[in-house]
């Protein structure tokens, strides 16, 4: 059977990571700033979208996830190994 979901229920299994980073940013740097420089590098989100991202209510593209990690200066992989 395949599986489209964390362990635990997530639709992805990056949430966790992204938010812990994203916090780790200048200031603690909010949902909101963080979605205003992932648009200044093409994403369209806002944050809403973070939201549901970092709460693993959705799932995350290759593209997305590949440019999340550019604005957070962390691999791909960094974002998917559990912590």
């Amino acid at each position: 059977m395949y599986k489209n979901r964390a362990e635990d229920g997530r639709n992805n299994v990056a949430g966790k990571n992204i938010e812990r980073l994203r916090k780790n940013l200048k200031s603690k740097t909010s949902q909101r700033e963080f979605a205003e420089m992932l648009q200044r590098e093409g994403l369209d989100v806002d944050k809403n979208t973070i939201q549901r991202i970092e709460s693993g209510a959705r799932f995350i593209t290759d593209i997305e996830l590949k440019v999340i990690a550019d604005v957070l200066n962390v691999t791909c992989d960094d974002l998917l190994t559990s912590q």
